[in-house]
């Protein structure tokens, strides 16, 4: 039996109405929230359910503090003012955990291990869906985010990951936005434009 379409409020939440904020409204994001948001993002599908993706919730004053010597200055205020920033980085041993996430076929930690660009690879993509779903998660439960690529990716993963396999790839603000503060939505790319069905 097919599935039942999203009614056009949700489509509205996810896509349609939904923006990216740099202004924020006060509030937090509690950890009860947080839990909820990775509740329900776990579910998105990874390759061979490889699961990459690890966070670090940044809420408090002194994470932003430690945090900010690695922004741009563009996203320092913004992160700063956002409820909660999520680092999300991916791991490159993520393959190790093979066994228990695919637990029907237990060769599969053997189609990584000692192979280190399909690793990264792997681990890159996968991570970066897996951010993708948070932030579609964390839409569905009725927050804003404000996903930032500019930051400094080698001293961050210094700071945080140094002696781990875990790299940083894109960080996320997430929190209750102040639509009021919004510029006009940009233009995306017509079907044509995008598209070649064959």
């Amino acid at each position: 039996m097919p599935r039942e379409q999203l009614n056009a409020a949700a489509l509205d939440t996810l896509f349609r109405e939904a923006r990216t904020h740099n202004v924020w409204q006060a509030g937090e994001v509690s950890d009860i929230d947080i839990e909820a948001i990775y509740a329900l993002m776990k579910f998105g599908p990874t390759s061979a359910n490889c699961c990459p993706a690890r966070f670090v919730w940044v809420r408090s004053d002194a994470a932003k503090a430690r945090l900010q010597p690695f922004l741009d200055a563009s996203n320092v205020e913004k992160t700063r003012a956002a409820p909660v920033t999520v680092i999300v980085a991916h791991d490159l041993e993520f393959f190790d955990q093979l066994p228990r996430l695919f637990p029907h076929d237990q060769t599969a930690r053997s189609w990584f291990a000692g192979q280190p660009e399909k690793i990264q690879t792997t681990a890159f993509r996968n991570g970066t869906l897996q951010g993708a779903y948070l932030m579609m998660a964390a839409r569905a439960l009725g927050f804003d985010c404000g996903p930032m690529s500019g930051f400094d990716n080698a001293a961050l993963d210094a700071e945080y990951f140094k002696g781990t396999s875990l790299r940083s790839n894109f960080l996320v603000n997430i929190g209750h936005g102040d639509a009021s503060k919004l510029f006009p939505r940009s233009p995306r790319l017509d079907f044509v434009d995008a598209n070649r069905v064959e």
